[in-house]
């Protein structure tokens, strides 16, 4: 379980590179991140393959269609609804709806697997919402006005990225915990190479001009973060979350995910040379008390449902005078 929760918690600092990622490549787009970063991890994933150890071996070809199509939904799918949902709703709204995944993540897991009493599991709940409504407070206030169909378009697509993040959570905890897994490796691998055919398909959004107008150092700084989001940000952090999705009860690792918005609003405060504000300290510190409070419930359910080792019997019998 501890292996669990340090692979569940790296994963979410490295995905948290993702909120600062974007702004740190200026001038390239966030289109171009995205195509060629997933293009990376694809490319990986399939020149891995070419080891013995990470050979896909012989699978059903149900379960290899799943984790193609589950790679590329999730990875390029999930960006392309937030990118779009910001776009039209403004950058108040998505995320919030985003920012209820490991809420609803848990409450679906544990109405299916009653890992804890729904009165235990309301405390860490409750934090983490609170948590999220105190950071975005700003955000809300500066909500603009409804906007008629482009508002509620964005509220769709934001729907749409709530369910791909939330699918992507399930899908993962149900194969790796169901009836003959995949190895872990071969799992990654093949998201990989869902995420690198979708990017396929994004292929006309990225600039050209981008590249031509961009400062040696601009293109440089482009290669750094792509190799360091394809590579760490990409495959290494969807190993470690299949690692933690074999070990941790969905429950507990849903709630886990709201370390990537914690360590993603603590690379935006680097990046931007600032101290948090009084909302974003306060939002920060309530969510992550609410996965400490989490951790330490699970963790308690665990050791208490350890069955106790009876102790031998002695088998010398004294006779009876």
């Amino acid at each position: 379980m501890l292996i669990g929760i340090l692979a569940g918690l790296a994963t979410c600092a490295l995905w948290g590179l993702t909120f600062v990622a974007p702004r740190a490549v200026a001038p390239f787009s966030t289109w171009d991140l995205l195509v060629v970063r997933y293009g990376l991890f694809g490319i990986t994933s399939l020149l891995l393959m070419l080891h013995p150890r990470l050979r896909l071996p012989r699978m059903p070809l149900a379960q290899a269609a799943r984790g193609l199509l589950f790679g590329g939904v999730s990875a390029v799918g999930y960006f392309v609804s937030v990118a779009y949902a910001v776009k039209l709703a403004g950058a108040a709204i998505p995320p919030l709806i985003v920012g209820i995944a490991p809420v609803l993540l848990a409450i679906l897991a544990n109405r299916r697997d009653a890992s804890l009493p729904w009165g235990r599991l309301a405390w860490p709940l409750g934090f983490i919402l609170a948590g999220l409504l105190i950071v975005n407070i700003d955000g809300i206030g500066q909500a603009p006005p409804g906007q008629g169909l482009a508002l509620l378009l964005g509220i769709v697509f934001s729907g749409l990225a709530l369910a791909a993040w939330a699918g992507f959570g399930w899908v993962n905890a149900r194969v790796m915990q169901g009836p003959n897994p995949p190895d872990g490796l071969h799992w990654t691998g093949l998201q990989g190479l869902g995420a690198g055919l979708g990017a396929l398909l994004l292929i006309p959004a990225v600039s050209v001009e981008h590249f031509e107008i961009a400062s040696p150092a601009a293109r440089l700084s482009f290669l750094f973060w792509v190799l360091l989001m394809g590579l760490v940000g990409s495959w290494i952090a969807t190993w470690l979350w299949v690692v933690a999705s074999r070990r941790l009860p969905l429950a507990l690792l849903s709630q886990l995910i709201v370390g990537e918005t914690v360590f993603g609003l603590t690379y935006g405060f680097i990046f931007e040379h600032r101290w948090p504000t009084a909302p974003e300290w306060i939002g920060s510190l309530l969510q992550l008390l609410g996965v400490v409070v989490a951790i330490a419930l699970f963790t308690r359910t665990k050791r208490s449902t350890v069955p106790l080792v009876p102790a031998p019997q002695c088998a010398l019998e004294i006779p009876q005078s």
